[in-house]
């Protein structure tokens, strides 16, 4: 006999219903479209051609598999370690979001080495700008910077418009009405392994990534949350291209030098149009598009630390605890940073290592919310827990021995080994919850 469970909280008030098509569907947008996306994208376009766009195409494709899901965000509210923790207790709650803090600290060593890579264009030696970010990452996240996260979005079309002006600059615009076509044929001759672990990651990802859940509750209605995501995959689909049709047309016409690593391709293609790093207009442009870095870094480390004073782990006593916490977070960030690494794949593998830890309890909590069955409270907690622990435990194999993984794809080796024991601890222990339970019924007859 199942274990029936009630919520344990109060429902969480409701947000500002306010947000219209547009505007959501917007915001949607600037939670992905940053240099992870742009440089990301970018840089894998150097290996596989037109294929390198996965992600990108991916994140868009992501949205459009949330639709399955807004209705249920829309009116739950709450972010998922709230509502899981609700049901099965604190500790599912402190576990998941210590597995987001986890993976934000991966998205923001990104956000270093994307920013350190253009700005070493101009002639700004590595380990200094890391170390320099790392402190203005902190400053950034500690200020009251409402007003500047407009001015960030402001620049991330900035840089759209930006790579649309490079294709005029090089007469190839046909670049972008090709790519989508020659997209297929790429993929195929990709190595499929490889590019099945970056689409299911990165569609996993999407659909529990609670930075888009707090932008979908504030829509006005549900149908304007299900045309918002609509909008989001078709315009994330669509800049998708943008990126590798840059670096195909600097290619065909020959301005990229051999020296040059594949991430410092895109910042050198702007450098060029604007005359060359050594004069103001180059300069000028590779700064524009190293600024959002500031925005997204900072935010994603007031995030993290919001998040962990959230949890009550920190004594309120402790002087200063928020300046402490937003450093520490920092610096776990610049040591992943410092060792580098291609930029997707280091975002899909701290990804790979959140989602493959909490989907499995996040099912179990969907199929109790449907009515269509319960696991128990310990089964669920033991299910994150392992769950978890062999997440963590595989990234880090595959950060620091990459000879280690399988199936030619690190996200695929976390995916498989945390949602693997994740899911037979939950069946397992299940089993043993209703063999305990019947066993104990026939004894009191």
């Amino acid at each position: 006999m199942n274990q029936q469970l009630t919520h344990l909280g109060t429902k969480a008030t409701p947000p500002n219903r306010s947000l219209g098509i547009l505007s959501l569907g917007t915001l949607l947008v600037c939670a992905h479209y940053g240099l992870g996306f742009i440089l990301g994208t970018a840089e894998q376009s150097i290996a596989i051609g037109v294929a390198g766009s996965l992600y990108a195409v991916s994140l868009g494709i992501g949205f459009l598999m949330l639709l399955f899901l807004v209705k249920f965000y829309w009116q739950s509210v709450d972010q998922i370690w709230t509502l899981l923790g609700n049901r099965y207790g604190q500790p599912v709650k402190l576990g998941i979001a210590l597995m987001s803090w986890i993976s934000l600290i991966g998205i923001e060593a990104v956000q270093m080495i994307a920013a350190t890579t253009i700005l070493g264009i101009v002639g700004f030696p590595e380990i200094p700008t890391m170390i320099g970010l790392t402190v203005l990452f902190c400053i950034l996240s500690l200020l009251p910077v409402e007003r500047a996260s407009q001015i960030f979005r402001g620049l991330l079309l900035f840089n759209i418009a930006t790579l649309l002006y490079a294709l005029w600059r090089l007469d190839s615009l046909s670049e972008l009405l090709s790519a989508p076509v020659q997209f297929l044929p790429d993929l195929y001759q990709a190595d499929w392994y490889h590019q099945l672990g970056i689409f299911i990651s990165t569609i996993l990802m999407v659909m529990i990534d609670m930075k888009c859940q707090q932008f979908i509750v504030q829509a006005k209605t549900v149908r304007v949350a299900y045309w918002s995501c609509i909008l989001a995959g078709i315009t994330l689909c669509l800049l998708a291209f943008l990126p590798t049709a840059v670096v195909m047309a600097g290619q065909h016409r020959g301005i990229l030098p051999e020296r040059l690593s594949s991430k410092e391709i895109l910042p050198y293609i702007l450098s060029w149009l604007g005359g060359g790093s050594d004069r103001w207009q180059g300069v000028l442009w590779i700064l524009a598009l190293a600024i959002p870095a500031l925005g997204i870094g900072s935010n994603i480390l007031r995030i993290q630390t919001k998040t962990i004073l959230d949890l009550n782990i920190i004594s309120p006593n402790l002087r200063h605890r928020q300046v402490w916490v937003a450093v520490i977070n920092a610096l776990l960030a610049l040591s992943v940073a410092l060792r580098g690494g291609e930029i997707v794949n280091l975002i899909l593998n701290f990804y790979a290592a959140y989602l493959s830890s909490v989907w499995i309890p996040f099912i179990a909590y969907l199929l109790a919310h449907g009515k269509r069955y319960v696991f128990s409270q310990r089964s669920v907690r033991f299910s994150l827990l392992t769950g978890a622990i062999a997440s963590v435990a595989t990234l880090g194999i595959t950060l620091l021995h990459p000879e280690a993984i399988f199936f030619h794809s690190s996200e695929l080796t976390i995916i498989a080994v945390g949602m693997g024991i994740s899911c037979t601890t939950l069946f397992f222990t299940q089993a043993l919850e209703t063999y305990r339970t019947m066993y104990s019924s026939q004894e009191e007859m």
